[in-house]
């Protein structure tokens, strides 16, 4: 099944944080898992901060540097891990490099915002390490059996890609279990009660990161 991206409507909205309330989320999960349009539902019910990482791959005609990504060129690349200025970062496939850039994270942290990630679970593995208050939430699917036909809907790729996908996806479900970068599993079987649940548990984490504040 396509990933939905319907808007919910007024009624279905959960209610703002409160400000000063600042953290940082991750969210996970498999190819066609349908974590892309939970994202963007959360950015819209939180008044949320997206993370935009930096690539070294080459950019598409239709890609806006500092919206889709920061195109950097590797010289520039390697510089900013050099300086630390990245939360995580990878080399995909011995191609392509990827990175989080940590300064626009801290910045919207400090002033009391959600500041979302969507990355790997590798990914997801280095930032706990640098930012271990991270909330880290890991969107399953309902079952093996949708997760396969999610992905052939989208009707984007071939059989073969397919099946790369679906065997990278079993494995990242398994890692994710015993890596410990996440607080929360979620299953997607209902694309608005999930992004209510995973909007009930950003509420209750924030309400404890207030107490906290509050009590020191």
């Amino acid at each position: 099944m396509p990933e939905s991206t319907e808007q919910p409507s007024a009624t279905s909205r959960p209610a703002a944080p409160a400000p000063g309330t600042g953290m940082l989320l991750i969210v996970s999960g498999p190819s066609g898992v349908g974590k892309t349009t939970i994202v963007r539902r959360l950015l819209d019910h939180f008044d949320g901060f997206f993370s935009v990482s930096a690539t070294t791959r080459p950019r598409a005609a239709t890609e806006v540097d500092g919206v889709d990504y920061h195109f950097l060129d590797e010289p520039t690349f390697q510089k900013w891990i050099d300086e630390g200025r990245f939360l995580e970062h990878a080399q995909v496939f011995g191609r392509s490099w990827y990175g989080t850039p940590r300064e626009p994270i801290e910045r919207a942290i400090a002033d009391g915002r959600l500041a979302v990630l969507d990355i790997d679970v590798q990914g997801a593995v280095q930032v706990r390490a640098a930012m271990p208050d991270a909330f880290g939430i890991f969107i399953l699917p309902p079952d093996e059996e949708s997760l396969l036909a999610r992905l052939r809907g989208r009707g984007r790729e071939d059989e073969a890609t397919i099946e790369r996908r679906f065997a990278e996806a079993r494995h990242e479900i398994e890692t994710s279990r015993t890596c410990g970068a996440y607080d929360v599993f979620v299953v997607n079987d209902d694309l608005d009660r999930t992004v209510e649940e995973v909007a009930g548990r950003l509420r209750r984490e924030q309400g404890r990161l207030r107490r906290e504040q509050e009590s020191r």
